[in-house]
């Protein structure tokens, strides 16, 4: 099994939120969460299909740099896992990019935009399977 050596990361106003909507739209589960005693999220790993994306709060004089917005991409199991997490992270509230489609490199995909700008696309073109 490849082990992951890259791991995006992405900061929000809300972590807490971020969690729960990323669980509602397209099934993330919490790995590891660390928590201050506020509440808020210090640093998150949340996982998906054995892969890891870490998030945290914006905090102290982070609110004063530019905000970035990130771009993540996942790869599904199959079309039609592809089809039932672009209906959920619709029912999610999520501003859809590009609508499914189906790809002239032969992948089935979608690109959505969560609640703080973040672009999230799925699709079953695996870029390490061409290696």
């Amino acid at each position: 099994m490849t082990h992951q050596t890259i791991i995006p990361s992405l900061r929000y106003e809300d972590s807490n939120r971020a969690i729960q909507w990323l669980s509602d739209a397209f099934g993330i589960t919490e790995h590891f969460v660390v928590r201050n005693d506020d509440g808020h999220v210090e640093h998150a790993q949340l996982a998906w299909r054995g892969s890891l994306v870490m998030l945290g709060d914006l905090q102290g004089d982070m609110h004063d740099l530019p905000h970035r917005h990130g771009s993540i991409s996942m790869t599904a199991e199959s079309a039609e896992q592809v089809d039932e997490i672009y209906a959920r992270a619709v029912a999610a509230g999520a501003k859809v990019i590009q609508p499914l489609t189906d790809t002239d490199y032969g992948s089935h995909a979608f690109t959505v935009e969560d609640y703080e700008g973040n672009h999230w696309h799925l699709g079953t073109y695996d870029a390490l399977a061409q290696e």
